[in-house]
């Protein structure tokens, strides 16, 4: 399997996207936003860097760090948005949590906020462009989950196979 430069350019976008939403949720760390701008700048064409990566994982310790449980989910979705840069070409359902999981996150984020995580389900799903969606019908489909985390995972993975809203 190959995955070329613009389809992970169309991936981190929108997972960038998916995750600035949310990104309100953790007002006090400035490691999310800096993933997100490091998503952003490799989406609008820049070159995947190791401070692109470096971004990743410190957003990734920012969700490690906080105390919050939506602002944590919240840096998980920035930190899988850098790190959708850096998706594996490999035939395994495993890749496809890179894929869906700044928007699964999201959605968490929303919902312990006290917010719907239908709403972030929507905008991920109406935002998805093409491309999203092609790439991830190259790789095999995953297992529901039996968390709230998994449930979410599964209903943004079968929306975008499907290529329709939930």
């Amino acid at each position: 399997m190959e995955l070329a430069l613009d389809e992970l350019r169309a991936l981190t976008g929108w997972a960038a996207g998916c995750a600035a939403r949310v990104l309100p949720l953790v007002p006090d760390d400035p490691r999310p936003a800096a993933a997100i701008s490091a998503a952003r700048e490799f989406a609008s064409g820049g070159p995947r860097t190791k401070a692109l990566r470096t971004a990743a994982w410190a957003a990734l310790a920012a969700a490690g760090e906080a105390t919050d449980p939506a602002a944590s989910a919240a840096a998980r979705a920035a930190a899988g948005a850098a790190g959708a840069a850096y998706l594996h070409p490999l035939e395994s359902p495993h890749q496809v949590k890179h894929i869906v999981g700044p928007a699964q996150q999201a959605a968490l984020a929303r919902e312990l906020a006290g917010g719907s995580a239908e709403t972030e389900i929507e905008w991920a799903l109406t935002h998805a462009p093409p491309q999203v969606r092609e790439t991830l019908r190259k790789f095999p489909p995953g297992q529901p989950g039996k968390t709230r985390l998994g449930d979410l995972h599964h209903r943004l993975e079968s929306a975008l196979r499907k290529g329709h809203l939930t």
